[in-house]
């Protein structure tokens, strides 16, 4: 019995489908040169990572764009900020303690004993480290951000190849679908 539906089924979905019979026709063939060789450059992304790497964000001034300077600066800047702000502080923690050994006491941390003077020293000491990293983190992240953006200039996006969202009604709920068409035209 469940044969019987099946097959009864796989009819119906068959016979709905439109099939179109071939035609013979004589297809002439031409080769065009869709490749415009004088466009691309192999060099370009090793030169924007060069410049990025001489001057942060000259890389992203040579890829044209511009509104992503700011933001290397600005990361650059931030992370150079902490790292300044927890290097004072450590050297102000560290002096302190080393005063105090020798018997002085400073005004500015004298309500401290020497175990928090030791725990702030340390504190600010990875707080400057982890800024230290965080810093080269945010340049190497700007040469290779230079480096991507030149390689990916020179790819062809054009019509004949996309991806498009679509939204399409589904034909048992009669609610609205969403999904993603690929059109590749020759």
């Amino acid at each position: 019995m469940h044969k019987i539906i099946f097959i009864g089924l796989f009819l119906l979905i068959a016979g709905k489908t439109t099939v179109f019979a071939q035609t013979k026709t004589e297809a002439v063939l031409v080769a065009k040169d869709t490749l415009k060789s004088n466009d691309i450059d192999p060099l370009t992304p090793a030169k924007a990572a060069f410049f990025s790497a001489i001057l942060p964000g000259l890389g992203q001034a040579y890829n044209k764009k511009y509104w992503k300077i700011p933001l290397v600066y600005g990361a650059l800047g931030t992370s150079v900020y902490f790292y300044i702000d927890n290097n004072r502080k450590y050297h102000q923690y560290r002096d302190a303690y080393k005063s105090r050994l020798e018997g002085y006491t400073t005004d500015d941390l004298a309500f401290l004993d020497n175990n928090r003077l030791i725990s702030g020293q340390k504190f600010y000491q990875r707080n400057r480290d982890l800024s230290a990293l965080v810093t080269l983190a945010f340049y190497a992240l700007n040469i290779i951000d230079a480096n991507v953006d030149a390689a990916l200039i020179q790819f062809n996006v054009d019509e004949n190849l996309s991806v498009r969202p679509v939204l399409y009604p589904n034909d048992v709920t009669l609610k609205t679908n969403v999904g993603l068409t690929f059109n590749y035209n020759f």
